[in-house]
Formats: C-alpha cells, structure tokens, sequence
C-alpha cells in the first residue's frame, strides 16, 4: 500500500500497560503516554513514511523514534486499512453529521456487494430532515471544531444527501456529484478543484485534522471490546499543526 501502516517502533512482545490512542504521534503525545506510564502509542497517522539510513534527531520524526526507544513505547499505526474500513473513519464522520441509508462512494474491486461488509473510499447518506446550506455549514462547523469552512458558492440549494470522505479525498468529487448528493466534505480541496462545480455541488472542505480527529473513538471502542480491563485514553493534545488566525 501507499501508506505505511502497522508496527513502526518497539518490542511487541513485552506487555502493554496502556494505550495512548491518537491522530499523529509527537513528541508531547509520547510525553502524555510517558505521564500515563502506557508503553503503547496507537496513531492513525503512521509515523514513520521513508527509510532512515541515520537517526540523529534532526527532525520530528527522528526525535519521536528516540524517545519511544528510549521509553519503551510501541508505536503501532493504522492508516489506510481504516480509511476503507467498514465502520472506519468516513463512518464515523456519517454517524457525527447524523446520516442514514449510508452506502459506500467508491466501492473496491471484488469488495463483497453486502452493505455491511462493503470496503471503499468515502460514504453517501442522508439526513433524516433537509437542511439549507447554511445550517448545514454551521452545523459541520460545530461539530467538527473547525477554524474555517472553506466552501463554494451558495446557491439556495436543500441539502439532504451528503457524500463525504476523511482526510485528502478530492478526488472523488466525481463520485459525488454521480451520487447525486447535495454537498460534498471532505479535509482537503484543492484551488483548481473548485472551479465549475457550484451547479453540481456544493463543496466543504474541513481541514484534514479536522475529518478525522474522531479515529480515536473507532480504536478506543474496538480495544474496549476486546480487553475490557485494559487502560486506554484517547490524547488529550491537538496534534493539528495547522493554526487559525
């Protein structure tokens, strides 16, 4: 895969005091989890992208691989494989907006056809009551904690069907606007992207931290069921290293 998820740093076969369950692994997160005394950092980012032929401690990422070593901390992350998960994160921003009837925008080749097993990128639902743009774009606002809702033009449509993917997922405008939805977020749009699209579409772009800050929940409630007793706290740190002025 393009992503580099799964075991990035650490020993997996000593055992874990408690899971640290975050966006991004950074140095404060690795000190809260140090504070807690858990030995196990879960990301949804993965840390580690390319190969290191030194790690000396020039950048973030070569400072967070030593202090996990130096701590004892595994590092496990899981990307890509939650991305296009049932249940995974484009669930999770459905069941925050309150969508229905959700069936997955782009489905994979040879995924199984039954809706509860489909895998794929992004989701379309629909909102029990429509809502005007405006509403719509506050609520995200709101329920998203975000800086700024970039949009394109308003044009006095209802918005009822809403087809959206986490994290950097432009590229699957088209799907959208086939879907026939009424808006479409996602974390990131590019300038070009929004051109020629306000009669098809309206487009929300949230801020990539933004669409997928709730990851967190889909691994607290997956470990909780499988190890009841087991300690485990969601990061309490904004990992977002974009600001708003």
């Amino acid at each position: 895969g393009f992503d580099n998820a799964g075991l990035q740093i650490g020993l997996t076969e000593v055992e874990a005091t408690g899971a640290l369950l975050c966006l991004d692994v950074t140095e404060a997160v690795l000190d809260e989890a140090i504070a807690l005394g858990y030995n196990l950092v879960i990301s949804h980012h993965p840390l580690i992208f390319k190969g290191y032929k030194s790690i000396t401690g020039k950048d973030y990422v070569e400072r967070c691989i030593l202090k996990a070593i130096k701590n004892d901390i595994v590092i496990y992350s899981a990307h890509t494989n939650l991305d296009n998960a049932y249940g995974g994160v484009n669930y999770k921003i459905a069941e925050k907006i309150g969508l229905k009837n959700l069936q997955v925008l782009e489905p994979k080749e040879n995924s199984l056809q039954d809706d509860l097993t489909q895998a794929g990128a992004g989701i379309v639902g629909e909102l029990d009551e429509p809502e005007t743009e405006l509403e719509f774009l506050k609520r995200i606002k709101k329920t998203f904690e975000v800086g700024c809702v970039r949009h394109n033009r308003l044009t006095g449509r209802e918005i009822q069907k809403v087809a959206l993917c986490g994290g950097a997922g432009a590229f699957l405008l088209p799907q959208a606007i086939r879907a026939g939805a009424d808006v479409f977020i996602t974390g990131e749009i590019k300038y070009h992207d929004y051109f020629g699209h306000e009669g098809d579409i309206l487009m929300a772009e949230i801020g990539h931290y933004e669409s997928e800050q709730y990851t967190k929940e889909i691994f607290y409630s997956i470990i909780r069921d499988l190890f009841p007793n087991f300690a485990l706290q969601l990061s309490k740190i904004n990992t977002n290293p974009i600001k708003y002025l």
